[in-house]
This record gives structure tokens, sequence and C-alpha cells, in this order.
């Protein structure tokens, strides 16, 4: 009886196991990928302004990224160019408030490569799972070990458990969420090989 209680205890997979299992395998996917596509709502909160964009992006890990704004209608069509080192904004002399959110100088155009790198290298400080509306969800907390829940930067995301997919993403300085992405479509580009 004894011997089939050990046994149990071992071979059983806890929700915490398959939620670390998720995780290693996502980390995965991403450190393989050879780029990624997609759709997100973007807010960006100053405190006492918040700006909402619809951005379409694209792009690979060897050319960089491109995320084109498509609403509000006003700022429709400015492109940013994010390279190594290096982020630019085109469209016929039209500005987009791009100033930091945060002391550490993060902007609403760093959001997509924070989740990016959070997920290739970032320390994954928590995981769990929970419901977001009728989908269960996979949600991973990034953020500097040295640091306590709620202080300093934290990247959180959430993702399909059963599609492995990226839906939501948040930047949070000291508690407060300064950028969250609501993804319509994200899609890993791996390598056929």
């Amino acid at each position: 009886m004894i011997s089939l209680l050990l046994l149990c205890l071992l071979c059983g997979c806890t929700g915490a196991d398959s939620n670390n299992d998720l995780t290693l395998e996502l980390r995965s996917d991403f450190l393989s990928r050879e780029g990624c596509s997609g759709v997100m709502e973007l807010t960006a909160d100053y405190g006492q302004r918040v700006y909402a964009y619809t951005v379409e992006f694209d792009g690979t890990v060897k050319d960089g990224m491109t995320l084109v704004i498509t609403a509000p209608e006003e700022v429709a069509g400015i492109t940013a160019n994010i390279r190594e080192g290096q982020t630019y904004l085109e469209y016929d002399g039209v500005r987009l408030e791009t100033g930091p959110v945060n002391e550490e100088g993060l902007s609403p155009l760093d959001a997509l490569p924070t989740f990016l790198t959070a997920m290739e290298s970032g320390y994954i400080a928590e995981t769990g799972s929970e419901m977001m509306g009728e989908t269960e969800v996979l949600r991973i907390c990034c953020r500097d070990p040295e640091t306590d829940p709620g202080q300093g930067l934290e990247t959180v995301l959430w993702f399909d458990k059963a599609q492995k997919t990226l839906l939501r993403g948040e930047v949070r300085s000291d508690g407060f969420t300064v950028i969250q992405c609501e993804f319509s479509a994200f899609i890993l580009k791996q390598s056929n090989t």
C-alpha cells in the first residue's frame, strides 16, 4: 500500500507541474522562433493621459520588427521600425506620442520587444492558471529576482493553454500597469528545418 502511494506521488502530475512544463515549452518556442506577426490593441497609461492604438506587427529575429498603427484614424499608417539598438517612426512628419511611461524610459514601442525578451530570457517569478472569460489561460510573471512582487518592472503574459497562443501582455511599473496589449492574433514563425 505504501509503495503504491509513493508511486502515485512520484508519477502524479500536479497543476503546478503542468504550468511549469507549459512555461518551459513556450520559452523553447520563443527561443527557436524566426519571427512573429499579429495584431494587438495597445493601451499606454501615462497617469494623466491614456492612449489606445491598434497595431499590426510583423518581423523576424534577423531583420527586426515593423509595427504599423491602423487605429485611431488620425495616426493610422504611422510605422515603427525596431532594429537591434534602434527604433524610429515614419509618417509624413506626424509624430506619435512615444515618450516614456516610467522612470526607466519605457515607451509604448517597447511593449512587444519587452514581451519577447521576457519569454526568451526573463526571470520567471510566477506562473499560474486562471480563467479569462471562457478560456483557461497560463499567466507568467517575469521580474527581477531581487525585487518583491509589485516592485520595479514586471512583465505579465497570458497564454491560451490549449492553443499556446499569446492573448494578453502587461508591463507594470511599481505595481501600476503602464502598458497593456490585447492580442487578436499572435503567430510565432518557426523554422521549417
